[in-house]
């Protein structure tokens, strides 16, 4: 049942294909073009956005459009397409022509002073051809406000396709109050060498993302790498050599000089260091939930990679929608393993809370900033029906593959095959000096892998928050397997030496030492936030900070499940190697 619901409940995800030519983008001479309103907003503020019409601009006179579509990214996204009502025709020159008239009372004419005053600016599509226009300008006392009212249309083709659209904004008019406004338009097409294939790239910014510092960056984690894999290589080995001939000569004694020896190290905590941690029904969901985190993020980026995901309106959030439902087993099955590995026996609420985890997360806040969202009237606002295909989604796709791969998990790997047998009496924990204790070293461990992903943190955050479409994945892979590869290295040395103070409560340190990059990366974005960006207002805030709390706590608790897999295979194996009585 599940295959043939996830295809079900999925499809609106997928971008639709019908016959229009918008969506093949090939036209035949004198076909209809469809010029989309899309939404309007302050420039500073990129998503508080409202419905084009919402200021009182004015309709064109063609009334009747033959096809429309709307994804579930999109919708997600706000965007809130409106047909211009426009006359345009594949290679068919309009000449400057008046569309309509906008009849300026006291109320239309305070709409657009506060849009001018705000730096509102819209967006417009052409064949999936994303345009810009500012609504107008004030003169320089601040006092007259001037509407443009003039879209000139320059469109490029290559054959039967569209290629580029260029968008020059005219007819500077002084706002009075009880005149009428004359809106109008004209089209110039003009053939152009660029290819289909290309048309998207004079929206990259290469001076911006493959700037110098961006690969400095790069080498400069790489080699933090680097030394953190060498450092923790030669430490752990050099020190675990020791540790195994001190314990191995141990093993010679006799047991009256094993008594009078100095026994002390990570092998006196040998019947407990595998004991299940503190909460393990929290816990192996949140180490479920961070595998399915880092496999979604594998995942999309890999898809990035090889198609231009930015080619298409919300492509990238459809796309991370369907991998992550697609990926459920990915959680139940690593989470309900574990689980079943630390003797938990509510292994369905394990499951429930495994599934909903992340799910509830990112629906909470949405449904909250969702109230802001309503009350501004902006397009951001989540329709009922989307809301109910994500809840869908949820209980139809998510919950059933989650099961399976929870089933899976206990069946094949839910056996305690442990190296050490666990004390059925906990050993007590010595005191040990202050930056050995679990809390210190949670808050330390997460500086390191931030400081080798905060570089790409600036031109992520820069793609999302500002106006710049992110395209450089290649970058963005090379930085997760460094942030992998550090998280790991960080935990494992954090492990052994709170193992070496005899302490065995390793499971929540290394999750959590691992888990704290979220806290710096939050600190983070409040810096960019207010030294980065010009944004304010309520909505625009409540959305920045209420997300990047969502962004930060995935990021956290995918780190935390990295940490703990390496950490976990790391003390596998040094129990393995020590004789045990």
């Amino acid at each position: 049942m599940a295959a043939p619901g996830l295809l079900l409940l999925l499809l609106p995800l997928l971008p639709l294909r019908a016959r229009a030519d918008e969506h093949e983008h090939t036209y035949q001479d004198k076909e209809e073009v469809v010029l989309w309103m899309n939404t309007v907003g302050p420039y500073h503020n990129r998503q508080e956005t409202y419905k084009y019409f919402s200021l009182p601009f004015c309709v064109g006179s063609k009334k009747s459009i033959s096809h429309y579509h709307e994804t579930l990214g999109e919708a997600l996204q706000g965007v809130e397409l409106e047909f211009s009502g426009l006359d345009i025709k594949f290679k068919d020159d309009v000449m400057q022509t008046t569309y309509c008239e906008v009849d300026l009372d006291k109320g239309r004419r305070d709409a657009f002073v506060y849009a001018i005053k705000n730096h509102y600016w819209y967006q417009m599509y052409i064949d999936d051809l994303p345009i810009w226009g500012i609504v107008g300008e004030a003169d320089e006392n601040g006092e007259d406000y001037y509407l443009w009212t003039y879209k000139k249309l320059e469109i490029g083709f290559n054959g039967n396709r569209i290629v580029d659209v260029n968008l020059t904004s005219e007819g500077k008019v002084k706002l009075v109050p009880n005149t009428k406004i004359q809106m109008s338009y004209s089209v110039k097409w003009k053939k152009s060498d660029v290819k289909f294939e290309d048309r998207f790239d004079k929206y990259l910014d290469p001076s911006f993302f493959q700037h110098r510092i961006h690969w400095f960056s790069i080498f400069n984690s790489f080699m933090m790498v680097i030394f953190l894999v060498g450092l923790v290589s030669m430490i752990l080995m050099r020190t675990l050599r020791k540790d195994y001939a001190r314990y191995s000569k141990e093993e010679e004694m006799d047991d009256m000089d094993r008594d009078l020896g100095d026994e002390y190290g990570w092998k006196q905590v040998h019947g407990d260091v595998f004991r299940p941690s503190s909460h393990p029904l929290i816990f192996s969901s949140l180490i479920g939930s961070g595998c399915q985190i880092f496999a979604v993020s594998l995942i999309v980026i890999i898809v990035a990679m090889i198609e231009d995901l930015y080619t298409e309106r919300g492509s990238m959030l459809s796309t991370a929608i369907f991998v992550y439902a697609a990926t459920s087993p990915v959680n139940g099955y690593f989470g309900g393993s574990l689980y079943a590995r630390q003797g938990g026996r509510r292994w369905i609420k394990q499951m429930f809370i495994g599934a909903f985890l992340i799910p509830a997360m990112v629906c909470g806040t949405a449904f909250f900033i969702n109230f802001i969202a309503i009350y501004y009237h902006a397009s951001r606002a989540i329709p009922f029906a989307t809301m109910v295909a994500v809840c869908c989604i949820c209980f139809f796709v998510i919950l059933p593959l989650n099961l399976v791969g929870t089933i899976l998990g206990r069946n094949l790997s839910g056996q305690p095959n442990f190296p050490c047998r666990v004390n059925a009496v906990p050993r007590p924990i010595p005191e040990k000096k202050w930056f050995m204790e679990p809390a210190v070293i949670v808050c330390l461990g997460g500086i390191l892998p931030f400081g080798s992903i905060f570089i790409e943190m600036y031109f992520i955050f820069t793609s999302f928050w500002a106006y710049k479409i992110y395209y450089v994945y290649g970058f963005m892979m090379l930085v997760l397997v460094i942030l992998c590869i550090v998280t790991v290295c960080v935990t494992i040395v954090c492990t052994y030496f709170l193992l070496n103070a005899e302490d065995y409560r390793w499971q929540w340190t290394s999750f959590l030492s691992a888990a704290s990059t979220a806290i710096y990366v939050y600190m983070y974005s409040f810096y960019y936030y207010f030294f980065k960006t010009k944004m304010y207002g309520l909505f625009q805030t409540s959305f920045y900070f209420g997300y990047m709390a969502v962004f930060s706590t995935a990021l956290g608790i995918m780190c935390g499940a990295i940490g703990y897999m390496g950490t976990s295979a790391f003390v596998r194996k040094i129990y393995t190697n020590v004789k045990i009585d």
